[in-house]
């Protein structure tokens, strides 16, 4: 069992930047592979970014490519993303997920993911 909670949302300006962080409870944290999605208001959820367990190998949208970083601490048991240059299309409720998985690449880095957290809201302003 795998809990997440995420942090560092809240309302920026275009052009801004905001780093947000998923911490994890339990001891599993370290097997997972960690995903960030989000949803806007009116709109389905949407894949953003995923690392692999070690945090060897990222993978992003099309849409946040350039911008958007992921990252992971498994002795913190948290998995970072650290968003620049945002505009109003990245509006929307940041959700963290995590999937047990030790492969070093990610057949569905979008999908197939055992465990979500509540979200945080992320609000950029034009």
């Amino acid at each position: 069992q795998v809990q997440l909670v995420e942090s560092g949302g809240g309302l920026v300006q275009a052009g801004g930047s905001l780093r947000l962080s998923c911490a994890a409870s339990g001891r599993t944290f370290s097997n997972c592979a960690m995903g960030w999605f989000r949803q806007a208001p009116g709109k389905e959820r949407e894949f953003v970014a995923a690392i692999t367990w070690s945090g060897r190998n990222t993978y992003y949208a099309n849409s946040v490519k350039g911008r958007f970083t992921i990252s992971r601490n498994n002795a913190k048991n948290t998995v970072y993303l650290q968003m620049n240059s945002l505009n109003d299309e990245d509006t929307a409720v940041y959700v963290c997920a995590a999937k047990l998985n030790l492969r070093e690449r990610l057949e569905r880095p979008d999908r197939d993911y055992n465990y979500w957290g509540q979200g945080t809201q992320v609000t950029v302003s034009s």
